[in-house]
């Protein structure tokens, strides 16, 4: 009887080390890597599908998922995704990760940026979807429910769009959750990108956890937001910060075997100002996402499509630049450039208003 209790201790074991996790149409056994795709039925619009990695560790540990191409022409952060795959070996992983390298499809396809085209849209504004809602909801639904909720750790990719001249930085999103806070914290300097931006929101506001970042951590997950790109380019520096970032990521959670060196003294900055166009008009940006500028400085110009002045674009206060529009085209409320004021230290949380 014993022996008997013993055996079928050991097959339930190895079953459950030999259970499948299957994302989509992706399914891995333990020690396996699985391509395949979240499939969107169609609706009110058409279908879409979703490409999906999962690579299943063969030992356990926790579940990552890295996400990129919520706007689908920000590449640099798609096709860092698409090269992580083949890096993680499953052999030697511990754990499981989920990679989701273009989320919005028909924006990448149609070069269209910001929003879904098939139903103008934000595919980093409408979570945690719905299944009977339009195209970006239905894909919203299943990325919530097949990657977020089964995730420990979200890692969201973005870059500079196609209009937007972006210097690299990461996100410490901070809730004032102390454990949850301190897991992102760590996180954001394992990624080891030179500047942090400091953003405190509040998880019991609604319109905070429309994002991919604020939803994850609305359900106490641990997120990490980082960005790499500028003006729709793939430049292979920005590619390989954000594919070390994400292995460094892995490292520091003990996953894989990598030697982590977080960095020591990131540049701390605020959310900053966003300047934004009162009306279509023709921009000629005066600096590079990057620059260091003071209160008051000149950003750009504004001019008419004939090319006379309509009004100089100032910084409304004094820090760095994280991203300029990059291209000359501006409509109603398009943004002009951000500007983050450089912090000593990030201080203390402290709960935003509604």
């Amino acid at each position: 009887m014993k022996r008997l209790l013993w055996l079928s201790f050991v097959a339930t074991s190895l079953l459950a080390q030999n259970t499948p996790l299957s994302v989509g149409t992706a399914t891995a056994h333990r020690g396996e890597t699985a391509y395949g795709a979240l499939e969107v039925p169609a609706g009110s619009d058409a279908a879409t599908s979703m490409p999906v990695a999962v690579v299943n560790g063969s030992r356990s540990g926790p579940v990552i998922a890295f996400v990129a191409g919520s706007h689908g022409t920000e590449y640099a952060s798609s096709v860092a995704l698409m090269k992580l795959i083949s890096r993680i070996d499953p052999k030697s992983l511990s754990g499981t990760v989920i990679i989701a390298p273009l989320l919005n499809v028909a924006s990448f396809e149609q070069m269209t940026v910001h929003l879904n085209p098939i139903d103008k849209k934000s595919m980093n504004g409408q979570y945690p979807g719905d299944a009977g809602g339009t195209q970006t909801q239905r894909a919203l639904a299943l990325v919530a429910d097949q990657i977020v909720k089964r995730a420990d750790v979200i890692v969201d990719l973005h870059g500079g769009d196609l209009d937007e001249d972006l210097v690299p930085y990461s996100y410490w999103i901070r809730t004032g959750n102390a454990a949850q806070d301190a897991a992102s914290r760590n996180l954001a300097l394992a990624f080891a990108l030179d500047r942090i931006i400091v953003n405190d929101i509040d998880v019991s506001n609604p319109a905070s956890t429309r994002s991919l970042s604020g939803y994850s951590l609305s359900l106490g997950k641990t997120v990490l937001v980082a960005e790499a790109g500028y003006t729709g380019t793939v430049a292979a520096e920005d590619v390989r910060a954000l594919v070390d970032g994400c292995l460094n990521v892995l490292g520091a959670l003990h996953m894989i075997e990598r030697s982590v060196q977080p960095a020591e003294h990131p540049l701390w900055v605020a959310s900053g100002s966003r300047i934004r166009a009162d009306a279509p008009a023709i921009w000629s940006p005066a600096v590079r996402g990057g620059a260091y500028v003071t209160e008051g400085m000149r950003l750009g110009t504004l001019t008419d499509s004939l090319g006379r002045p309509i009004k100089d674009v100032r910084s409304p206060v004094a820090g760095i630049v994280t991203f300029i529009r990059g291209v000359p085209s501006v409509w109603k409320d398009g943004t002009l450039a951000n500007v983050s004021p450089v912090l000593a230290e990030p201080g203390a949380y402290v709960k935003p208003a509604r």
